[in-house]
């Protein structure tokens, strides 16, 4: 038995967020209903092609949900959704600001019929407020959230290469639910739980933003190294590999200089016996790792580091992240169906003994539309009509 075995999600969701914090619902054994517009779908079915001509986006986020087809405006449509929500433990959605109340699927709207209803919304910036109707897609939540001011080269702000204002709220929302499906099992109530993307990344841009407290200058813009610790980052080595490295302490940087640079020299060199020193010379320091990195491969680099014992890591492409050898060693990789056949799929971080997670198919658009009906009590001379309608 799953942890949420027996609890049903209705989600109406499209892009990252949503889909990601229900996928992780269902990734612990909930049955989750994602309705979906007749004959275009989540508009992140569309993103690219790129997994056996799906979506990498949609892979990632909908596997083990059922996809129904509904057009959420039309007449009839009015009773369909008032039959799953009579069903559903949670409603989760991300769509428009007020789209969810003007459905009447708001939980002021709902929890009169529904009072054990957990209704989890999602939004760029929440439910009011100056900026409540906002387009807030991941890079401009990424901007407001000050974390482009931190992330890139002096010269260049950069965005993160995730969509990690989606992720944040998604996984808040998650953890949420979580939280709010506990609370009912002692108060027998459910919620209305708000999460916003912008709350969501300023809470993990709290470390840059403390730093900055009470108008003091923020962390420089450092590319891959650390804009307050050095060396902290990517080094480059002789045979044209990289290799990031980080010392966070005066015991560290001794070993350093004797088993990895094998120069116990600089141990000593005013410049450089203080973290304070080392960031302030960072250029100076820089040309000397070069220069000793420039005999050896990224193996034999790598091999120094790890008798010297300080932190290191390879500069990962995705290639080698798809084979990754620890992934391989811990078992991490299974497969799940899909409308192109089987892809593989990282199981979910975590888990406890007693349960296996579900690694069911990814849905085609509609595919569960019929089963999904039935199981509401509609005939199969009901489901033509809607299909004949437009309804699904």
């Amino acid at each position: 038995m799953r942890p949420l075995d027996g609890i049903t999600v209705l989600a109406f969701e499209h892009a990252v967020a949503a889909p990601f914090a229900s996928r992780q619902l269902a990734d612990l054994g909930a049955r989750v209903i994602k309705v979906e517009r007749p004959g275009a779908g989540d508009f992140a079915r569309g993103y690219d092609t790129r997994v056996k001509g799906l979506a990498s986006h949609f892979v990632w986020t909908n596997r083990s949900k059922e996809s129904l087809t509904l057009d959420v405006k039309h007449p009839a449509a009015r009773d369909v959704l008032d039959r799953l929500v009579g069903q559903a433990d949670i409603l989760l959605q991300n769509l428009a600001p007020g789209a969810a109340s003007r459905l009447k699927l708001g939980y002021e709207e709902l929890s009169v019929r529904h009072p054990r209803l957990i209704v989890c919304n999602i939004s760029g910036y929440g439910p009011d407020g100056p900026y409540r109707d906002r387009k807030a897609y991941d890079l401009l939540v990424q901007a407001e959230a000050g974390l482009l001011s931190v992330t890139g080269t002096a010269e260049t702000p950069s965005k993160a290469g995730v969509s990690i204002g989606d992720i944040a709220a998604g996984m808040y929302a998650y953890s949420n639910i979580l939280a709010a499906l506990i609370q009912r099992g002692t108060t027998g109530k459910g919620c209305n739980i708000e999460i916003s993307m912008l709350e969501a990344l300023a809470e993990w841009m709290s470390y840059p933003m403390y730093y900055a407290y009470d108008d003091a200058s923020p962390p420089a813009r450092a590319g891959a190294s650390h804009s307050t610790i050095f060396p902290y980052g990517p080094f480059p080595v002789g045979d044209g590999s990289v290799v990031i490295l980080g010392l966070q302490n005066e015991r560290e940087w001794a070993v350093f200089c004797d088993d990895v640079l094998g120069q116990p020299a600089l141990r000593e060199d005013a410049r450089f016996n203080s973290n304070a020193g080392r960031t302030q010379h960072r250029v100076a320091l820089t040309d000397i790792i070069v220069a000793a990195f420039a005999p050896l491969n990224g193996e034999q680099v790598i091999a120094r580091l790890q008798g010297a014992g300080i932190a290191n890591a390879r500069l990962n492409e995705m290639a080698d992240l798809w084979n990754h050898p620890q992934l391989q060693a811990r078992g991490r990789w299974a497969s799940v169906g899909s409308p192109a056949g089987e892809v593989p799929a990282l199981l979910p971080p975590g888990g406890f003994d007693g349960y296996t997670p579900r690694m069911d198919p990814v849905p085609a658009l509609g595919e569960q539309t019929t089963k999904v009906l039935a199981g509401l009590g509609y005939t199969e001379d009901e489901i033509e009509a809607f299909r004949k309608g437009g309804v699904i």
